[in-house]
């Protein structure tokens, strides 16, 4: 599968674990609760979904939903740069952070809000959007 293959959010649900499909999902709805103009791109080999103030992925993206076995990680593309009160964000990555998010009660957790809310800002403060 080419790391460039492009799909739509429900071919990543469909390569999803079933159980984990509420939850990426809920993920989702949240980003585009917090941001209804988000640019999302869906590159199925890398089995992940990005959101974005535009569609290139490094530069644009704030945040980024991609599945695992276990859990759905919820990623920050400029993590290194949040503040995160909560401890939430994990990683060790030059920029890139991340929250595994293991249930719908984690989606919820008002501090996960907050991080999309700081990750949206982040990248229209950067690019002047």
């Amino acid at each position: 599968m080419s790391k460039a293959r492009i799909g739509t959010f429900e071919d990543l649900l469909r390569i999803t674990e079933e159980p984990l499909r509420p939850i990426a999902q809920a993920l989702r709805e949240l980003v585009f609760e917090i941001d209804p103009g988000a640019c999302e791109v869906v590159r199925l080999g890398y089995r992940s979904a990005t959101y974005g103030v535009g569609s290139r992925q490094m530069i644009d993206g704030y945040v980024y939903i991609l599945p695992y076995k276990r859990w759905v990680n919820l990623g920050f593309y400029q993590g290194v740069a949040l503040e995160d009160p909560e401890a939430l964000l994990e990683g060790t990555g030059a920029r890139l952070r991340h929250v595994k998010m293991r249930s719908l009660e984690d989606v919820g957790h008002p501090a996960v809000r907050e991080l999309i809310e700081s990750a949206l800002a982040e990248r229209r403060t950067m690019l002047g959007r």
